[in-house]
């Protein structure tokens, strides 16, 4: 086996990695599974030749692992790297990977050696939106052993179902900070709220796009009607994944207390006025070009229950914001480890 790092595969690595951060502001979570994918790709097809073997080339790891965790930041050690090396080594076939599932989901089900129960556990967690925890919960109850072995099932779903509402996926799997209206191509200048609003109107499906999954357009400047006053929403969207309606509402320059308590007015008028009874409490999302981390930590905005709070850039970032982007994303992953 040869234990010297090849420029080659550091130089395929070094592409792979800087041609995923311009993918970021499309979806992260997909661009890292494909990517990590593909690291475990390249890792087996140049030391292993395709061949899975039970001793790897330590040393060859370590370099790699050096070389890429001072370029790229970390989420390169070697025990992750044999994650990556593991994932495509289960998943040899890319069109088996669902982007749906973060890398984090991921991490679990390669650690399944019954390839029936990885199965069934990838395809339980994307019917019924598992979280990584959710899925980490089942796998270690053994949720499907269990209800192989039991004539009776319907104990253990209404049981595993109990446990995993708790580890349900929530709105912050939903929502994104911060994001990116590259889009919109509107000069510094011309950044006011109406400037803004009409631009994501116009590229509504882009804007749909970037919002992310299972989001609908309901209305702009939705207007909202007490005994003594009107109100009137940004724009409103419903989500049906989650079932329930998000109000934005857009705020040039830093967040404040007062773009809160507005937000938390609409939501509480939304919910008696607007919501049908089959429909889940109303999120609201105030979207503004600079946030207050005082304001988030000392307003409803810590509770992270229906109110909520993101940046968004009118630009692509540059590759220094990308980089502390992604690495801020991956650190929040491997936390779940």
């Amino acid at each position: 086996m040869n234990e010297t790092l090849t420029p080659q595969l550091l130089n395929q690595l070094r592409a792979l990695l800087q041609q995923s951060r311009q993918h970021l502001q499309q979806n992260i979570n997909s661009a890292m599974v494909q990517t990590y994918w593909q690291v475990g790709h390249l890792i087996v097809e140049d030391e292993q030749q395709g061949n899975e073997r039970a001793e790897y080339g330590k040393q060859v790891l370590q370099q790699l692992s050096n070389e890429l965790t001072a370029e790229f930041g970390k989420g390169f050690d070697t025990r992750n790297l044999r994650n990556m090396r593991a994932f495509y080594l289960v998943f040899p076939i890319w069109n088996t990977v669902c982007t749906n599932l973060s890398w984090s989901h991921y991490r679990a089900l390669i650690r399944i050696d019954n390839a029936q129960a990885r199965q069934w556990y990838l395809e339980e967690a994307i019917s019924h939106s598992w979280s990584a925890r959710a899925l980490g919960r089942q796998i270690s109850s053994l949720y499907y052993e269990r209800l192989l072995s039991s004539q009776d099932k319907a104990p253990v779903e209404q049981e595993a179902q109990t446990k995993t509402s708790e580890l349900a996926v929530s709105h912050k799997d939903y929502l994104r900070d911060p994001y990116i209206f590259d889009f919109l191509n509107l000069p510094h200048q011309s950044l006011i709220e109406s400037n803004v609003e009409q631009g994501l109107i116009d590229n509504l499906q882009k804007f749909l796009l970037e919002l992310g999954k299972g989001f609908a357009f309901v209305e702009r400047q939705q207007r909202i009607s007490t005994e003594d006053q009107d109100f009137y929403i940004d724009l409103v969207f419903y989500n049906f994944k989650l079932k329930c309606f998000l109000l934005i509402d857009l705020k040039i320059g830093k967040l404040n207390h007062q773009d809160v308590g507005q937000m938390d007015t609409y939501v509480r008028m939304y919910d008696q006025l607007k919501k049908e009874p089959d429909d889940n409490p109303t999120v609201g999302l105030i979207l503004c070009s600079e946030k207050s981390e005082a304001v988030a930590k000392y307003s409803v905005l810590a509770d992270g229950k229906q109110l909520f709070a993101s940046k968004y850039l009118p630009y692509l970032p540059t590759e220094d914001e990308l980089r502390r982007e992604l690495e801020r994303e991956r650190q929040l992953l491997l936390g779940d480890e």
